[in-house]
């Protein structure tokens, strides 16, 4: 069986994925994840509006440093929707429009499993066949579901321990991984699956240096996909105080918690039933627990959203800090390069 590798011909094993965080993960990100041998994924997420721009934005970088063993037919990056806000017309519209389609695109969220056959389906159509459908899943069922209406190339296994949004009803990733891979694995034995071979395997949540990575490919994943660690690069489009809540964080199985909380502060609201979003736990999330009415939460959220990096002022902090439990294993702010190198174990780092 071929590696994943050879699916995307610039990138060196391990595989290295940069997460497509909604507003965060830009055409610099990923352009310097792809440029550093890994996957970067331009952030679609529910709108698709700055999909067109961000794809020119990218090109226009790629012109001016081009990726070596990146193919001619395809862009090396790919591109993630949260399948259930955005409009999959409009999707396919700016891949058809381009000269070469992303050579990769990852379909998160979806509503049903008919929503999720019908953008596997219109991606395909639209770039002729020449990206490569990566599948999120956070549980054996919505796997197998996944392999019914769309046959993905590859599987995004996001254990309970991500940052951002995901099920609430998941599994950490040492017991997910093989009891989702075996499963899969299994039903296409059976003849089920349509497409001729298995799809590959990628592992998200709780990874934020080498040693995550390890423990992944022993557990049979291809690679691994990382949205916390790149919270902490460079070209990460994320404001300082954000990232400042980042670096601070830590012993994130305490300090982050997977709720609805912050999205219905934000208006972010219209996530299918049994998703929610980990981030670290602030005065918002408090304030909700301890009984505080939801319109004075909002007021003061509102207050906090207006004083800019403020509104993550320690002892203060109120906005929304998207991420996972391995937080407190993301120490500095580093290249985005330099964090897939790290992660490959080809830059030593001195740990505490």
């Amino acid at each position: 069986m071929a590696s994943i590798t050879a699916s995307y011909p610039w990138t060196t094993a391990p595989l290295i994925a940069g997460a497509p965080m909604r507003l965060i993960s830009g055409p610099s990100l990923a352009h310097a994840i792809s440029s550093a041998g890994g996957i970067g994924f331009l952030a679609a997420g529910t709108d698709v509006s700055t999909l067109s721009e961000n794809l020119s934005t990218f090109e226009s970088l790629l012109s001016a440093s081009p990726i070596p063993g990146a193919p001619s037919d395809v862009l090396p990056i790919g591109v993630g929707f949260i399948v259930w806000g955005a409009d999959l017309n409009l999707a396919a519209k700016a891949f058809s429009e381009l000269p070469e389609p992303p050579a990769a695109v990852w379909l998160f969220a979806p509503s049903s499993s008919e929503e999720l056959g019908s953008w596997a389906n219109g991606i395909r159509s639209a770039t002729k066949g020449k990206s490569k459908i990566w599948v999120q899943v956070s549980c054996i069922a919505d796997a197998i579901d996944a392999v019914r209406v769309a046959d993905p190339d590859v599987f995004v296994i996001q254990g309970a321990d991500a940052g951002g949004h995901g099920r609430y009803a998941s599994a950490g990733l040492i017991s997910l991984v093989p009891e989702l891979i075996d499963a899969v694995r299994s039903y296409y034995a059976k003849g089920s699956g349509n497409a001729s071979s298995p799809p590959k395997f990628i592992a998200a949540g709780g990874i934020a240096d080498e040693r995550g990575v390890n423990a992944i490919l022993a557990l049979g994943a291809d690679g691994a996909a990382l949205g916390t660690r790149f919270l902490a690069a460079e070209e990460a489009v994320i404001r300082k105080g954000y990232q400042d809540a980042v670096l601070n964080a830590v012993d994130g199985g305490n300090s982050t918690i997977r709720t609805d909380v912050y999205d219905k502060l934000r208006g972010t609201v219209g996530w299918p039933e049994g998703y929610g979003g980990r981030g670290v736990i602030n005065l918002s999330y408090s304030d909700a627990v301890k009984g505080v009415s939801f319109e004075e939460n909002e007021k003061l959220y509102k207050a906090a959203e207006g004083a800019g990096d403020e509104g993550w002022g320690e002892g203060k902090a109120r906005m929304t800090t998207y991420a996972g439990t391995a937080v407190g294993l993301v120490k500095k702010v580093a290249t985005a390069g330099d964090i897939v190198k790290e992660l490959r174990g080809e830059i030593v780092v001195q740990r505490i």
